[in-house]
């Protein structure tokens, strides 16, 4: 579990779920690829001050857990664990081409869901619901109570 972190300008807790498929939903991903890829997964992670929480990666598709900084967009964060682990794949294993017309691992689309530990959408609708009608007090409202 990842703690609150904090940059000069922020203090964030992003966590994102991110799901995606090779080209043609092609099962590509042998046991071997899995293992480089999960690597690679984990450089780029390092690189970027990203921390990758958990990863399934499996012959037709992957799964992320990845907690990162409020600068990058989960647009950007797919985009750049895509295309580097793409490129470093095909680097390693040239041979996969073969199996793919347009000569790109990946599909374009994805799935991404913003996750949170304890702090629920509900919660945050109902802090915003009291935080409009207890507007006038003059105390704190504390969001994790």
């Amino acid at each position: 579990m990842c703690p609150i972190r904090r940059t000069k300008h922020a203090v964030y807790d992003l966590k994102y779920h991110f799901v995606w498929i090779p080209k043609y939903r092609k099962k590509l991903i042998t046991e071997e690829i899995s293992e480089y890829v999960g690597k690679v997964f984990q450089e780029i992670a390092e690189e970027y001050e990203w921390q990758i929480e958990e990863m399934a990666i499996e012959k037709d598709h992957i799964h992320l857990f990845i907690h990162v900084p409020p600068k990058y967009s989960p647009a950007k964060v797919v985009q750049i664990i895509k295309s580097i682990s793409a490129r470093e794949i095909f680097r390693r294993y040239p041979e996969i081409r073969e199996h793919l017309w347009a000569g790109e691992i990946w599909s374009d689309g994805y799935f991404v869901r913003s996750v949170g530990d304890k702090v629920t959408a509900d919660i945050i609708k109902k802090y915003i619901r009291y935080h409009k009608t207890e507007a006038q007090k003059p105390e704190q409202l504390g969001l994790w109570d």
